[in-house]
């Protein structure tokens, strides 16, 4: 039975003219907006599953007549293809982007009228080459609203480093760098200050380094507190905005494309994933990923199974480690957390890339080894202690001096660097992805115990600031 997902964090924002819904994923950091007049909704950047669009414009007795995309996302796939076959609704993305789905181009001077209210197209080019904000104008022309994108967040603009592989056009960071430099001075800076601003994206998101935990601002707050706003020169800003983003994990490419040619409908894909029983015999040589929290997992597994936790961000971590297109076996705790589990990584669009989905099965019998806590405090020489923080938290300092440094998205591709000569003790910042690197490390060396630090990491992190072990 398909179960009604409601965003967490869904906001109601009433403004003179107009009504907006924002929905907001905080599992992904996303926002969504369904943009009510007149008996008439319009969509902006939606999520995978399009359940709770339907629902808002059946609550309010309105049709969804237009859905627009700001760019083709990388982070997740959007439900625009599923919701223009079922309502008929129209499409808008910009001519750059080279949908290859049903579509009217919408772009610098297009307007949609939405009862007595327009929304107008403006190319801002610089998250990506074919990003467009939506500016909403009332019944007297005036500017109200920006639905902004990935082009402009609360504190930030969008990342310039995601689209030198992926998409219909391509192009270098520093290009889109310089881009976004313009779209921002040329085109939104321009905006009256009293213009609402509503992103695609909160903190958390990796479209951006430095989001503020607010989910809406305006132009005038920006203009005084946006680093990316303030005044310096094009060369200043494109080291700046270069400079220190997150990892991109390496499903990104994977969703652009997707998100171009529009994806499969949602309940349907996910209603495709064949349920295994927990006495199925799983083809050996494909992954296996355990969702259960670590506890569980450590006291029981299936060997060389990859623990990948379903709280935390598990959307972010299983397109990280799993390639696009790599096939894999789905296990959770209970079957709601099951359900879970696949919703999740359908927002990215693995759920095609799994093989079965079951509980725990019987022969998860592999145990996880416990680490002698006190031993590692006082000998920890005697260990290789494997770091797999991200680059800009390992380049903010080291907890172990002579720790090998390997973050969690290249681990698989550099097991090799890992000796074996001793006992292997890795850690991460909080628990969650030295669990994983565990796991995927015990696979690959067997002959010396491997161990998890676990969150007693938080200890040594103190301990850090003024001694090093």
């Amino acid at each position: 039975m398909t179960k009604t997902l409601f965003y967490k964090g869904a906001q109601k924002l009433s403004l003179r003219h107009m009504f907006i819904h924002q929905f907001y994923d905080t599992d992904l950091a996303h926002a969504s907006y369904a943009i009510l007049r007149a008996g008439q909704v319009i969509v902006v950047d939606p999520a995978r599953n399009p359940q709770p669009y339907y629902e808002f414009a059946l609550q309010h007795e309105a049709d969804i007549i237009g859905v627009i995309e700001t760019h083709p996302h990388a982070d997740f796939v959007s439900s625009h293809l599923e919701i223009h076959e079922t309502t008929g609704a129209t499409i808008y993305v910009s001519h750059l982007l080279g949908a290859t789905y049903p579509h009217q181009t919408f772009d610098d001077g297009d307007e949609i009228s939405l009862g007595d209210i327009k929304l107008r197209a403006i190319n801002t080019p610089g998250h990506s080459p074919d990003s467009i904000c939506v500016v909403v104008q009332d019944e007297n022309d005036q500017i109200t609203t920006l639905f902004s994108g990935d082009t402009l967040f609360v504190g930030d603009v969008g990342r310039p480093d995601l689209r030198e592989e992926a998409g219909n056009i391509t192009a270098k960071k520093e290009d889109l760098a310089r881009q976004m430099y313009y779209s921002t001075r040329q085109k939104l800076m321009t905006l009256p200050e009293d213009v609402v601003v509503y992103p695609a994206h909160g903190p958390g998101s990796l479209c951006g380094k430095s989001m503020s935990p607010d989910l809406q601002s305006t132009i005038g707050r920006e203009l005084r507190e946006n680093y990316a706003l303030q005044p310096m020169d094009e060369l200043q800003f494109v080291n700046e905005l270069t400079a220190d983003q997150p990892f991109a994990p390496q499903y990104f490419g994977y969703g652009v494309e997707l998100n171009k040619q529009g994806a499969p409908a949602y309940a349907q894909s996910i209603a495709n994933i064949p349920h295994l029983g927990i006495d199925a015999v799983l083809d050996a040589t494909t992954l296996v990923v355990d969702t259960r929290h670590k506890d569980l997992f450590n006291q029981g597994h299936i060997k060389n199974a990859i623990n990948l936790q379903l709280q935390g961000k598990f959307e972010t971590w299983l397109g990280a480690v799993i390639e696009p297109g790599e096939p894999f076996y789905l296990i959770a705790a209970d079957d709601e957390k099951l359900e879970t589990a696949l919703s999740r990584a359908a927002k990215i669009g693995y759920e095609q890339q799994i093989k079965g989905a079951l509980l725990s099965p019987i022969n998860a019998t592999e145990i996880s080894v416990e680490l002698d806590l006190e031993d590692f405090k006082a000998n920890p020489d005697n260990y290789t202690i494997v770091d797999s923080r991200n680059w800009n938290e390992i380049n903010a300092g080291l907890l172990f001096t002579n720790s090998l440094t390997i973050p969690l998205p290249e681990l698989r591709k550099r097991l090799n660097e890992i000796p074996a000569d001793k006992p292997i003790v890795v850690h991460c910042a909080a628990g969650y992805r030295s669990a994983a690197a565990r796991s995927i490390i015990v696979q690959y060396i067997t002959n010396v115990p491997v161990y998890d630090l676990s969150d007693v990491v938080v200890e040594f992190k103190a301990i850090s600031e003024g001694v090093k072990y």
